[in-house]
């Protein structure tokens, strides 16, 4: 029987991205989390993110991800993450992840680690000047005054280990075709507490979530919605610092590009004092499904 999802978090958040060692490159992780019985893709690219992380034993960190979905993955069923050295230098090391159910691989991942370095620095500022506590103010008018259909979208994310805070409700969960550009904060339910590669396998699991929702909102797509299919197809992440997952970051997304049953999202993760600590790139599996012919 699936574990309510929530009493896990609250109890041990490992259990979500941090698969267990089976051999010095390999690991085996429980599907716990996803929608119609589904694994979550960011909880298999967060295991994937931590067995490769534990086969670095340099001390260097994660600073890019790039992962491609093969096919669903059962909740139900374990998932093994084989890894390879493909180079280890003095600065930079890469590692490919394998993630496997009953012998099929559902994900490919590839991760490059680096030791700490100083050099120039410049970022983006955030467009954003809503502070969490404004924004959750406004998500309460909003319920208020929200149709049932919108609520029961916005009471989905309730249960989840990511608590989430849109800046505009009405873009992030209404049915009106918007601007694709979207923004909320996010942050853990129950604090972690946890080291640098943990707090990126964290972020790695917040940042597949609702980010498809963007390359929707010039469509007048719903969440959850039954007439369009959703998948991620890949997903690529840049650590430019390690995330506090305990605290609330701001995740500014915009899409530059849907078609051919394909949507494109970006996103970058700013701490709320305005510090960018990681990039997203997505493209997903945005299908709208055809209506049954009359026979």
């Amino acid at each position: 029987m699936r574990q309510d999802i929530s009493l896990i978090w609250s109890q041990d958040i490992r259990r979500l991205v941090d698969p267990v060692p089976t051999a010095p490159l390999a690991a085996r992780g429980e599907g716990l989390d996803g929608p119609a019985g589904r694994i979550f893709g960011g909880q298999a690219i967060a295991q994937a993110l931590m067995a490769a992380a534990q086969a670095e034993g340099q001390g260097r960190l994660a600073h890019s991800l790039h992962a491609s979905f093969l096919r669903a993955g059962d909740v139900g069923k374990a998932v093994d993450y084989q890894v390879t050295e493909h180079f280890l230098g003095r600065s930079f090391a890469n590692r490919q992840v394998i993630a496997t159910q009953e012998g099929q691989p559902i994900l490919v991942v590839q991760v490059s680690f680096q030791g700490a370095e100083d050099g120039h620095a410049h970022q983006v500022d955030m467009r954003t000047h809503l502070t969490p506590q404004q924004s959750a103010d406004r998500l309460r008018q909003w319920r208020n005054r929200t149709d049932e259909r919108g609520r029961l979208f916005a009471d989905r994310l309730d249960g989840r280990p990511i608590e989430i805070v849109p800046i505009d409700p009405d873009a992030l969960f209404g049915a009106e075709p918007q601007s694709p550009r979207s923004a909320w904060w996010m942050r853990l339910r129950h604090p972690a507490g946890a080291e640098p590669a943990v707090q990126r396998a964290l972020l790695a699991y917040a940042s597949d979530m609702m980010l498809l929702r963007t390359a929707m909102l010039p469509h007048g797509i719903r969440p959850f919605s039954r007439g369009v299919q959703t998948a991620s197809l890949d997903h690529a992440i840049w650590f430019h610092d390690t995330p506090d997952m305990d605290d609330w970051l701001l995740f500014e997304t915009d899409s530059p590009w849907a078609g051919h049953a394909r949507g494109l999202s970006q996103g970058h993760f700013f701490t709320a004092q305005g510090r960018l600590v990681a990039s997203v790139a997505q493209e997903s599996l945005m299908r709208m499904r055809r209506p049954p012919t009359p026979d």
